[in-house]
């Protein structure tokens, strides 16, 4: 085999490994209730998504907190948002500034 083989082989067994030993992403879920997020403190891996369910009586929001980098439009009750998460955040309830919560990333 020439050098040219060995590094195919080579490359293609390091991606089979590589496919074999990372995780596939993970969906968290975070519900409205009682004016608070449950869990209100949550820590995922980048690239997993969290999902809010509201199963409260009212509308609420998730906006992230420090710059409102990202914000959910309104979600009514019985309804969700989700997010791919790609960096720890605080959030909150525009609506509701006292409902608040965080996303830890690993």
């Amino acid at each position: 085999m020439n050098k040219y083989g060995i590094c195919f082989v080579l490359i293609a067994f390091l991606s089979a490994s590589c496919s074999l030993t990372s995780e596939k992403p993970k969906v968290y879920t975070v519900e409205i209730k009682d004016m608070k997020f449950m869990p209100d403190d949550i820590t995922v891996k980048q690239g997993d998504t969290v999902v809010w369910i509201n199963r409260d009586m009212m509308a609420h929001d998730v906006t992230e907190e420090g710059e409102k980098r990202w914000t959910s439009s309104l979600i009514p009750p019985g309804s969700s948002w989700k997010k791919e998460i790609t960096s720890t955040a605080n959030y909150y309830c525009s609506i509701h500034v006292v409902m608040k919560g965080k996303i830890r990333v690993q």
